[in-house]
């Protein structure tokens, strides 16, 4: 038996619930790790709401952890009972002490990285390689805008694209929070509550725009951000953590404006495997080094689960989150 966190509705925080549950012995090309951490993520709200679907409930939630693998099934000869790994992967199922998962979504973690920094940081890293690499190359000379830039995806992003040579634009809620994201690199924080962000960010760049914008807010935030955007950039529309995304124009994308508008998934990024693992293991060289900094805002024991999505959601949280198995 181990504990696990699961729902068998969707609703909210509340759905989430404590249970025991059969664990099996690893089957072929599975292995079974015996979890640290699991990390805490808004697609994990957007599964127990059921706005994104689930493929059966009752489900444990969560999509990354770290901690030591205790077996191995029948053909599995990359990873061995004992080896520190971490990972970010469907299907659901991090929110347990242990839990099965297929080995090929697992990387070794060097001596230098605790369990605790890697289980809340793989699905950003992840996600910022694809935004910063494939859904728009940032290098020298780039300007971009992060929303909640001191979320835990925002300070991924902030440093990663400070490493890339990029100038940084980042909204944030209070003063507390545009320390923390400044202290990761920002190069200008805007506090969307005292001022316009597009209004700022056209002063920043002297009228121009920038080049790439993310947006994991939604709602009427990725409007208005268009109006941020030089002609012929790009808004990554990565969440909607501040409401559904509304209806679009293409219109309204041209011809004033010429923008391009990216809807990528992290998930669709992942199914291809060598492409997560070079991902993964790109961010985790960067952590060993010491050139991204993992910033842990809270870990919550198992059994409060309903609490950290309560503080995720009311926006109380800075850099990742994290369930204690």
């Amino acid at each position: 038996m181990t504990r696990v966190v699961r729902i068998h509705d969707f609703g909210g925080p509340e759905a989430l619930r404590l249970d025991e549950v059969d664990l099996p012995s690893p089957g072929p090309g599975e292995v079974l790790v015996r979890q640290s951490f699991a990390g805490v993520n808004y697609v994990d709200v957007y599964h127990r709401t059921g706005l994104y679907p689930l493929p059966q409930i009752p489900a444990v939630l969560g999509v990354e952890g770290a901690g030591t693998v205790e077996a191995v099934g029948p053909g599995v000869d990359s990873i061995h009972v004992g080896d520190r790994v971490a990972y970010t992967a469907l299907p659901v199922g991090a929110y347990a002490a242990a839990r099965l998962i297929p080995a090929d979504r697992l990387l070794r973690l060097p001596p230098a990285i605790p369990e605790r920094s890697a289980a809340g940081a793989m699905l950003r890293g992840v996600t910022a390689h694809m935004l910063l690499h494939r859904t728009y190359p940032v290098g020298p000379g780039t300007t971009l805008l992060v929303h909640a830039a001191a979320g835990g995806l925002g300070l991924v992003l902030v440093q990663w694209a400070r490493l890339l040579g990029a100038t940084v634009i980042g909204t944030v809620g209070s003063e507390e929070k545009a320390e923390i994201a400044r202290a990761a690199g920002l190069d200008h924080a805007i506090l969307y509550r005292n001022a316009d962000f597009v209004s700022a960010v056209r002063e920043i760049t002297d009228g121009r725009g920038v080049d790439v914008a993310y947006d994991g807010i939604g709602g009427t935030t990725l409007l208005r951000t268009f109006d941020a955007v030089r002609p012929f950039g790009t808004v990554a529309s990565v969440g909607q953590a501040g409401g559904p995304i509304p209806p679009i124009d293409v219109a309204q994308l041209g011809p004033r404006r010429s923008l391009s508008l990216s809807r990528p998934s992290v998930f669709g990024y992942m199914t291809d495997v060598a492409t997560y693992r070079t991902a993964a293991a790109a961010f985790l060289a960067l952590l060993e080094q010491g050139r991204i900094r993992a910033s842990v805002g809270a870990a919550y024991p198992l059994a409060e689960a309903p609490e950290a999505h309560r503080d995720l959601e009311g926006r109380r949280t800075t850099g990742s989150i994290l369930l204690a198995a």
